[in-house]
C-alpha cells in the first residue's frame, strides 16, 4: 500500500512540473538550431540541464490555489523564448513581463499527479506509460507506471522579478569568494555565475486550462515569522520534465539552516535537492498545518569549488507582496486570480526539534583571527572554546557575538559585538585533539551555560550550529542529521561523526543533541579526497565533549588550565583514528 504521511500529502498534491516549448519548432538534424532567433538562444541559467531539451524547458512549481488553477514557478523557463533582448529583464527598471512579451505559439504544459478515475472531468491527459530505459540515469525499466500523472496547458499571466530577494542575494554571496550555483557541466554550457544571478530572483504565475479537485486550501506563512532550525520540506521534480514517472514530487528534508535580508526573504536550508527542483515548495508543518514558505530558486551551490550543501528559496510571502506592487492599482484579472491567496498570520513556535532554537544560537560565536574565521561555543560568559587551526597561531583574537533584533515583532536587521580575547590554551600540533579555549576581556550576560553531554547515543538526531561558508553575513547557520558513529579506543569515544553539512568556517563550532539541547563536542573537520580534491560536507567529525569535560570542569572550579595539558598525552591509536588510519604499515594510506 502506498502511503504517505497526513501532513506532507498537501505538499505532494500540490508539486508539479512546468515545460515549455513552441508549437512549431524546426530543428535541423544536423546542429538542432532553432530557426528564429529568440529561440535559437540558449538561457545562462537552466534549471533543468539536459543537452538533448530539443527547444523544451522544464522546471518544478506549486500549484497555489487548485480551485483557480493558479501555479507559481521560476521564471528562468521563459527566458529561452522572450521576444526582448535577454539583457533587458536584468535591467532594474524591468518590473512585469506578460504573456505578450512572448511567441503567441508558446506551449506550456504542466504535469501534476491525480487519480485516473478523474482525470476526463477534469480535461487533461493522463500519462500512464510503460518506463522506457533511459540512458542518461542508466535506468532500467522492471515495470509499468501504477501512478496516474494529468498533464494540461496553462497560460503565463505575468513574469515578475523580487527585487528585494536579489538585493539580499548579492550581498550574501559575492563573485570574489566563488559562489557558484550550477555544476561544472552546467556551468560551462549554459553560463557563468553574474547571468546565473540575473535569473534566480524571476518568477512565473501561470493559469491551468481547467481547474483541479480542492482538496485543502493552500497555507502560505508569513517570512518574517519563521525560526532558524525549525523543520522544513522540500518537494521538487529532480530532472524536470525527464523521468517524472520516478521524480514527481520528491520530498526531501531538513531544517531552515538561515535566513537573510528584509523579514527573511533568502532561506536557505539542508534539505537535499536536485537540479530540476527549482520552482518547487519549501514547507513548514506547525500543529499539524502544513505552510508553504518559500520557492526553490537555486538547489546546489559551491564556494571555491567546495560544495556547501544547501539550498537557497525565495519567501513566498515577499513574492505575492512584490505581485501587489507591480500590479497597483491596475484593473487586471489577474488582480482577482490571486486575491484569494492571503497569508496565514500564526505565530511560529520557537523550537528546534524539543530544544530552543534562541538558547543554542545564543552560545554560539565567530572566532576572528584576522586571517580567516572560525565558529565556537561560550561555556561561560567570558570562555570560549573553538579549534587550534581556528587561531592560525594567534595569541589574541576578536570574538563576534550575533544579536538579532526584533522590531514589532519582525526581524528587522542584526548586529555583531565584537569583543577581544585571549588564548588561554592550544593544543600542540601533534595533538590529534584540535581544542583551543579563550578568555573574553569582557563577559557577555544572559548566556545559559550549555549542559555537556557524558554519552553519546548513535543514530541520534543532532544539529551542528556555527558560522561556516557564510561568516557574519548573517547569524550562525544550523544543519540537521544523524550521529552516524562513535568511534571508541578502549570503550572510550575519541571521535564523533555525523551526517550534518559542515562547511569552511564550521570548525570550532558545537555539535548539540536535538532532544536534549546537551553540547555533544566541538566540529574539527568535514572529509575531503586528497585525490580528487572532492569535499564531502556531510562527512565530518567532532571531538567529543567528554574528551575535554574534565579539564573544563577543573579550570571551573580551580582556574586551573594544566589538565588541558592532557590532551597532549593522546597514544598512538587516537592518532590513528584522526588520521583515519589503521595501525601503520598495516593497511594502505587513507585517501582522506
Amino acid at each position: 500500500m502506498n502511503m504517505t504521511k497526513p501532513h506532507l500529502v498537501q505538499a505532494q498534491t500540490s508539486g508539479c512540473v512546468i515545460t515549455v516549448s513552441q508549437t512549431q519548432p524546426v530543428l535541423d538534424s544536423q546542429n538542432k538550431n532553432r530557426t528564429t532567433p529568440e529561440s535559437d538562444k540558449k538561457p545562462s541559467y537552466h534549471p533543468a540541464a539536459n543537452a538533448e531539451c530539443d527547444g523544451q524547458w522544464s522546471c518544478s512549481g506549486v500549484i497555489l490555489d487548485r480551485n483557480l488553477g493558479i501555479v507559481i514557478c521560476q521564471g528562468a523557463v521563459f527566458f529561452p523564448f522572450l521576444k526582448k533582448n535577454e539583457n533587458d529583464f536584468a535591467n532594474p527598471d524591468c518590473k512585469v513581463l506578460f504573456a505578450n512579451d512572448l511567441p503567441s505559439d508558446l506551449l506550456i504544459q504542466v504535469e501534476s499527479s491525480i487519480q485516473s478515475d478523474i482525470s476526463t472531468k477534469y480535461g487533461g491527459h493522463v500519462l500512464d506509460d510503460v518506463l522506457q530505459p533511459q540512458s542518461a540515469l542508466g535506468l532500467v525499466p522492471m515495470s509499468k507506471s501504477k501512478s496516474g500523472r494529468l498533464q494540461q496547458q496553462a497560460q503565463l499571466l505575468i513574469l515578475l522579478p523580487c527585487p528585494d530577494f536579489q538585493k539580499a542575494f548579492s550581498k550574501l554571496f559575492n563573485k570574489e569568494e566563488g559562489w557558484v550555483f550550477s555544476s561544472d557541466e552546467e556551468k560551462n554550457e549554459y553560463g557563468e555565475f553574474q547571468k546565473d544571478l540575473a535569473y534566480l530572483h524571476w518568477f512565473a504565475i501561470l493559469k491551468l486550462q481547467n481547474p483541479l479537485p480542492n482538496t485543502h486550501k493552500m497555507g502560505i506563512m508569513d517570512s518574517s515569522k519563521l525560526v532558524k532550525g525549525s523543520t522544513v520540506y522540500a518537494c521538487g521534480s529532480p530532472f524536470g520534465s525527464f523521468y517524472t514517472d520516478i521524480f514527481l514530487n520528491t520530498i526531501s528534508k531538513g531544517v531552515l539552516s538561515n535566513t537573510a535580508g528584509d523579514r527573511n526573504v533568502v532561506l536557505l536550508t539542508d534539505a537535499r535537492c536536485l537540479p530540476g527542483s527549482e520552482g518547487g515548495g519549501m514547507f513548514l508543518s506547525t500543529e499539524g498545518v502544513l505552510h508553504l514558505i518559500g520557492i526553490i530558486v537555486a538547489p546546489l551551490c559551491w564556494k571555491t569549488n567546495e560544495w556547501v550543501g544547501l539550498s537557497v528559496a525565495c519567501s513566498l510571502s515577499h513574492i505575492l507582496d512584490n505581485i501587489g506592487k507591480v500590479l497597483g492599482g491596475k484593473e487586471l484579472a489577474l488582480k482577482n486570480e490571486l486575491r484569494t491567496l492571503h497569508l496565514v498570520d500564526h505565530q511560529m513556535c520557537k523550537n528546534m526539534g524539543t530544544v530552543s532554537s534562541e538558547h543554542l544560537m545564543a552560545s554560539v560565536v565567530l572566532v576572528d583571527c584576522g586571517q580567516a574565521w572560525g565558529s565556537g561555543v561560550l561555556l561561560s560568559p567570558n570562555l570560549v572554546l573553538t579549534c587550534r587551526h581556528v587561531l592560525r597561531n594567534s595569541l589574541k583574537v576578536s570574538v563576534k557575538i550575533y544579536h538579532p533584533k526584533i522590531s514589532s515583532g519582525r526581524q528587522t536587521h542584526e548586529w555583531y559585538q565584537a569583543i577581544k580575547g585571549r588564548v588561554l590554551f592550544a593544543t600542540q600540533a601533534f595533538s590529534p585533539y584540535d581544542i583551543a579555549v579563550v578568555e573574553l576581556e569582557e563577559t557577555i550576560p544572559g548566556i545559559t551555560e550549555p549542559v555537556l553531554a557524558s554519552g553519546y547515543c548513535t543514530g541520534e538526531d543532532v544539529y551542528v550550529v556555527g558560522f561556516g561558508a557564510l561568516g557574519d553575513r548573517c547569524g550562525p547557520s544550523v544543519t540537521s542529521g544523524v550521529l552516524s558513529s562513535v568511534i571508541s579506543v578502549g570503550n572510550v569515544p575519541v571521535m564523533l561523526q555525523t551526517s550534518c553539512a559542515v562547511h569552511g568556517g564550521s570548525s570550532g563550532g558545537p555539535l548539540f543533541s536535538a532532544e536534549s539541547g546537551k553540547l555533544l563536542g566541538i566540529v574539527a573537520s568535514n572529509t575531503r579526497d586528497n585525490c580528487t580534491g572532492a569535499t564531502y560536507p556531510h562527512l565530518n567529525f567532532s571531538i567529543p565533549i567528554t574528551v575535554v569535560q574534565p579539564a573544563i570542569q577543573r579550570y571551573r572550579q580551580y582556574g586551573d588550565l594544566r589538565s588541558f595539558g592532557e590532551l597532549n598525552k593522546a597514544g598512538h591509536a587516537i592518532q590513528d583514528v584522526w588520521r583515519l588510519q589503521r595501525s601503520p604499515g598495516k593497511v594502505v594510506q587513507s585517501k582522506l
